[in-house]
């Protein structure tokens, strides 16, 4: 039987007893002022709940996964690109990102963006753009203006 898992909020997007994770290694991949948190990883669930916080005017990582992502935004205003679209997202806002879809996440300048993520224990490593990828996306006048890499 898995253990009970009590965590009180320290602040907003802060929890007592979970770490502050660099959100990428430095140099891997183009964000900006991106952390995380693991908020719950049990086996028995066979998913990781994780929270993301974006620094106002921060983006994280222009990517894509084999893995689909859920994600339901806590705090804050912002912008992200999935697939070929682009939302505006505020507070409780949900954002389904299907596998192999390009997305990114952007703060307003004015805020930071919080956000938890879903995501199967067990994923795939995220695939960067290549130059032909990047070509192909900036073909949307939106999207070029928009992506950050």
């Amino acid at each position: 039987m898995t253990k009970p898992v009590w965590r009180p909020a320290a602040e907003a997007g802060a929890w007592k007893g979970v770490e502050v994770l660099h959100y990428k290694a430095e140099g891997s991949a183009a964000f900006k002022g991106v952390t995380r948190r693991v908020l719950f990883d049990d086996p028995e669930l066979a998913c990781q709940v994780r929270y993301f916080e974006v620094q106002a005017g921060g983006y994280s990582t222009l990517e894509r996964h084999e893995h689909l992502h859920a994600v339901m935004v806590l705090r804050g205003r912002g912008r992200c690109l999935v697939g070929d679209g682009l939302y505006e997202l505020r507070p409780h806002d949900l954002v389904s990102v299907p596998a192999m879809a390009w997305h990114q996440f952007q703060a307003t300048p004015e805020e930071p963006l919080g956000f938890l993520c879903l995501v199967n224990t067990e994923r795939d490593r995220p695939i960067l753009p290549t130059s032909d990828d990047l070509a192909c996306l900036r073909r949307d006048e939106r999207i070029a203006a928009f992506i950050k890499f």
